[in-house]
């Protein structure tokens, strides 16, 4: 075990405790969201410890959120301060619901910088880094988190909105970028239009593909064919949400793993249906309060992220993750969503595992699942699409199904469709339809 200077478990949680009793103490009565529903549970804003404050706080949900700013338009009420002190707006994409608008005043902001920043620094990002943003920079807090976090730290910064993916492609070659940021169906994509442009990839410099926005980061077949696709470069996952800031990044000792920003965050794992905590090891729900975005803070809010937690080998002294840090370990990163798994013939199937079986065989370019529903019963199918050096591909269609059946113990029709038939991606992909 490397030596550390990691924060121990039990200043970890010291220090949890003090800020979560700071941002309690700087709520009331500002915050009119919290102040009603923590007086209408009867709960008292002092806490004794962590579990005291899990034990006797109610969880916030999206759909509260949602109703609060439907009430209270544009903004809702979970304001801590007068509307005057907050400087930006951000936007959920709305992709699990109706969208959030979300404010921040300058300090919450700083706060989440140096969030991101210790993101990137984990990366191994530093001053002269050329980092491209390879996405049309809109309402959705991550990018203008990111591009300012990576100019903090000295790197020069280089915006990709509102090209298409040849000019994208060219600016990071002329332009000698070493980091890449964006989804990791994106650089997919980018790679097929190299392929596709005979663009040579490996006469560019990057070294570094920083993804989030979708759970593939910390697949390993994901990540495999991204560091494949893009010769000489590593893939770095993390993940944040608008409503939260950025949460986690990758455990740099053990890719596929996460770690949770502890500093920023005081996080819970409990099961979905009971919001009962789980045992270290078993999968839940990942629950958030924020600890430094006092502008517009969130406590227990369920995320609707499914995650597993590392198991420890005594809760007396734990022991510290390979690379020496005691954060929260997330293992396999974000494994799917509460609203996102499917029960097929008994069988629980989550996207994360129809992505690494897929990204496990070379040879197709997209794919999209087809959810059906008969009597209540939902079932599932896939269309592939062959890449154009796919030598055979009744015997990939075959390999496929065999690989799910043995995985999953379910046998899933797949048809073919023809190369550039299927949907591209420069955000989040939605590979799902139901039907």
């Amino acid at each position: 075990m490397p030596e550390s200077n990691n924060p121990s478990r039990a200043a970890i949680a010291a220090s949890q405790i003090e800020q979560l009793r700071s941002l309690l103490a700087e709520l009331f009565p500002g915050n009119q969201f919290y102040s009603r529903k923590l007086n209408a549970a009867g709960t008292t804003f002092d806490v004794a410890s962590l579990e005291d404050f899990c034990a006797r706080f109610p969880f916030t949900t999206k759909a509260e959120l949602v109703e609060d700013q439907r009430q209270h338009p544009p903004f809702g009420s979970n304001l801590t301060y007068p509307l005057e002190c907050y400087t930006r707006c951000h936007q959920t994409s709305g992709t699990s619901g109706a969208p959030l608008r979300w404010l921040d005043t300058p300090e919450s902001w700083e706060a989440m910088i140096e969030s991101w920043s210790e993101i990137f620094r984990v990366a191994g990002a530093q001053k002269g880094d050329r980092i491209y943003f390879a996405f049309s920079f809109g309402p959705f807090i991550g990018f203008w988190l990111a591009f300012e976090s990576a100019a903090r730290l000295g790197c020069l910064c280089l915006p990709g909105g509102g090209l298409t993916s040849v000019a994208r492609l060219q600016a990071i070659l002329d332009n000698g970028v070493t980091i890449l940021c964006c989804t990791p169906t994106y650089a997919f994509r980018l790679a097929e239009v190299a392929a596709e442009e005979k663009i040579d990839l490996r006469a560019g410099r990057v070294r570094k593909i920083i993804v989030a926005g979708e759970p593939g980061g910390s697949v390993a077949a994901v990540r495999a064919r991204l560091e494949q696709c893009w010769p000489g470069a590593r893939s770095f996952d993390h993940h944040g949400m608008t409503e939260v800031g950025p949460v986690t990044y990758e455990c740099p000792a053990r890719p596929g793993a996460l770690h949770v920003l502890e500093s920023a965050h005081f996080a819970e794992i409990v099961e979905p249906a009971t919001g009962k905590p789980i045992a270290p090891g078993e999968t839940g729900e990942l629950v958030l309060t924020t600890l430094t975005r006092t502008g517009s803070p969130l406590l227990r809010y369920r995320t609707g992220d499914l995650v597993r937690s590392r198991s420890r080998s005594s809760t007396l002294k734990p022991e510290p993750c390979s690379c020496g840090r005691f954060e929260m370990v997330l293992e396999g990163g974000i494994l799917g969503r509460t609203d996102g798994m499917v029960v097929v013939r008994g069988v629980n199937v989550y996207p994360s595992a129809i992505d690494e079986i897929v990204c496990s065989f070379g040879g197709v370019a997209e794919y999209q699942v087809l959810v059906s529903t008969n009597r209540s019963l939902a079932e599932l199918s896939l269309q592939i699409e062959p890449g154009p050096d796919c030598a055979d591909v009744p015997e990939l269609v075959h390999k496929l199904q065999s690989r799910f059946e043995s995985a999953l113990a379910l046998r899933i029709p797949i048809s073919t469709v023809p190369y550039g038939t299927l949907p591209r991606y420069e955000m989040k992909a939605q590979r799902w339809v139901t039907r």
